[in-house]
């Protein structure tokens, strides 16, 4: 079974030309099979401040109604997921920017409304991550870098975490490579001290996570990270890492971050 690194960066990085374009030069410098997945950052809403179209929020999450969308596909589709393309070719990483729309890559059903109705916010399907094509990309020595955009089959775009979309492929493709998964963000890893950025969590385990959620060390975006991280472990992920993007290659040498376990 053949290695394959899936490295999904947040929207801190994004936001931030020197941090990403530090990044980009790392990850373009990796050897072997890999993929990037890329957040949105806070670009599409400054854009949108611009245009007069002010972004909603309902606990701490983006409402993507019909002007949104158009918005959110423009920016992570097109400004974000080509300037990373752009920046990687110009590095010798031979990229190609993808929505989960083209080739059918990632297909998902729009959110059902519950308590909040959170618009064009899209759920990866069962079975939705179309593994042949990505297969054959990586085959052909290309690198997919997937925008969090999904499609629903029915000629609309959704708005779906990047997160999720890392974990979902990651998952998806564990049963033809051995996959790592690497989240990168704005700290060093899983902290037992937020205002201290060398308290680095070495490892977690279910039952730390656990025990770590009910102390309240572990807490907000930090918990739906982790879920996805032990969701991706059951279904077969080798290893799954969270840590700073300035630490990469310490990352994927084990050097550095929080192993999931």
């Amino acid at each position: 079974m053949n290695d394959l690194l899936l490295v999904k960066i947040g929207g801190g990085i994004i936001d931030d030309p020197g941090r990403l374009a530090a990044f980009l030069q790392d990850f373009s410098r990796l050897q072997g099979s890999r993929m990037l997945v890329h957040g949105g950052g806070k670009i599409a809403t400054d854009i949108g401040d611009r245009l007069g179209l002010k972004s909603k929020y309902i606990d701490g999450r983006r409402v993507t109604d019909d002007e949104t969308l158009q918005l959110v596909v423009m920016v992570y589709g097109g400004l974000i997921n080509k300037d990373i393309v752009a920046r990687l070719q110009a590095a010798g990483c031979n990229a190609i920017g993808l929505t989960g729309a083209d080739g059918n890559v990632i297909a998902a059903d729009r959110r059902p409304v519950k308590e909040v109705d959170y618009g064009h916010v899209g759920d990866v399907i069962s079975a939705g991550v179309h593994t042949g094509l990505l297969q054959l990309l990586l085959g052909q020595g290309l690198v997919p870098v997937l925008a969090p955009l999904t499609h629903d089959g029915k000629g609309g775009m959704l708005n779906t975490n990047a997160d999720t979309i890392a974990q979902e492929v990651a998952r998806a493709l564990a049963d033809i490579y051995a996959v790592r998964l690497v989240y990168c963000f704005e700290k060093k890893g899983v902290l037992h001290d937020p205002e201290d950025g060398a308290s680095v969590i070495r490892e977690i385990r279910m039952q730390d996570f656990e025990r770590l959620k009910a102390e309240g060390t572990i807490h907000s975006g930090m918990i739906p990270k982790l879920d996805n991280a032990f969701s991706a472990i059951r279904a077969g992920v080798k290893e799954v890492i969270i840590g700073q993007a300035e630490d990469l290659h310490g990352l994927i040498s084990g050097q550095a971050g929080t192993k999931i376990l």
